[in-house]
């Protein structure tokens, strides 16, 4: 099919070429031969009169009329996905569709366990692929590099709807032998002056703890940072050092023995966890019945901190 000229063909090629700037892994994700995807890189040169893309020693980097094509035509690729290629009816039973998911660790440890039993149980040959959270993650969902995203509702985007799953208390971690494992909340003073270990995301930004401190004007002395929240457990032992963690993972990691859990000096916001997903993907139905399941498995999540409940009387 031509449009102005135009095999819209050419079109997909054209956007994985932009994606991933690499003709050979184009030609892979596109299931053709290097040779072809060569012969319709020529076409679109041809037709736009660009080099669209440009080899730069080892590389190949995108000209300035294809960075102005890139969000556009993902637009429009993400939109034919959503409105042709989903799936018209989902049977749960026998599907095997991949489900890209980005997600925090912390989601990992507490939701995650109890949504794959309950989902196992009815789509035993659903398949999910967990990606990990980064900054500004809505911009994976309008890229149709995951499906849905599963984050605190204040990092989530106005731009596409969403469902809250649970709400999260924010408590202190340290280790067992230090100053403030007494049990007694500590001062704002002590909290301000002692060293902490944060939870950033890999590629920028901030968590919710530390712009929920912002927020309330309580300032957060950083001596360690790390990646994964899981770490913090680690990180804080031997010390006086404290974490922020919410509280539903602080209640896993003390298990693990050598470590208190302790209130902050000034009651923090709740942490708002939703689940978000692109506008054009609102009637796949595959979609719609992984969010219910993940409400399901909310619903059971006891959020004030006992952590995930029975698992094995949920799973098949």
């Amino acid at each position: 099919m031509r449009f102005k000229n135009l095999d819209l063909n050419l079109l997909v090629a054209l956007d994985a070429l932009i994606r991933l700037r690499n003709v050979s892994r184009a030609a892979h994700e596109m299931f053709i031969t290097q040779s072809a995807m060569s012969n319709a890189l020529g076409r679109l040169r041809e037709y736009f009169d660009d080099p669209l893309l440009i080899q730069v020693g080892r590389t190949m980097e995108l000209s300035p009329l294809a960075v102005s094509l890139e969000q556009p035509l993902r637009d429009i690729i993400v939109r034919i996905d959503g409105a042709v290629v989903s799936t018209p009816s989902f049977d749960p039973a026998d599907s095997r569709r991949v489900i890209g998911m980005v997600v925090s660790d912390y989601s990992l440890h507490t939701l995650v366990p109890i949504f794959l039993a309950i989902a196992a149980a009815e789509a035993p040959g659903l398949q999910f692929d967990f990606k990990p959270q980064q900054n500004f993650p809505h911009l994976l969902l309008e890229k149709g590099e995951a499906d849905l995203l599963i984050a605190p509702s204040v990092f989530c985007s106005t731009q596409h709807p969403s469902d809250i799953l649970f709400a999260d208390e924010i408590c202190c971690v340290t280790d067992s032998s230090s100053r403030f494992a007494k049990g007694e909340r500590m001062t704002k003073e002590q909290f301000e002056t002692s060293g902490h270990v944060v939870m950033r995301p890999p590629n920028g930004g901030e968590s919710f703890a530390e712009r929920a401190c912002r927020e309330i004007g309580l300032a957060i002395r950083v001596e360690v940072t790390t990646f994964a929240f899981s770490t913090l457990s680690v990180l804080v032992r031997g010390g006086n050092r404290l974490a922020l963690v919410q509280k539903s993972l602080a209640t896993e990691m003390i298990k693990t023995g050598g470590l208190s859990m302790v209130e902050p000096p000034l009651a923090l916001p709740l942490l708002e966890q939703s689940v978000q997903w692109d506008n054009y993907r609102s009637r796949d139905p595959a979609l719609t019945w992984v969010r219910e399941k993940l409400k399901s498995a909310a619903s059971s999540l006891d959020a004030r901190g006992q952590g995930p409940q029975d698992l094995q009387a949920l799973r098949p």
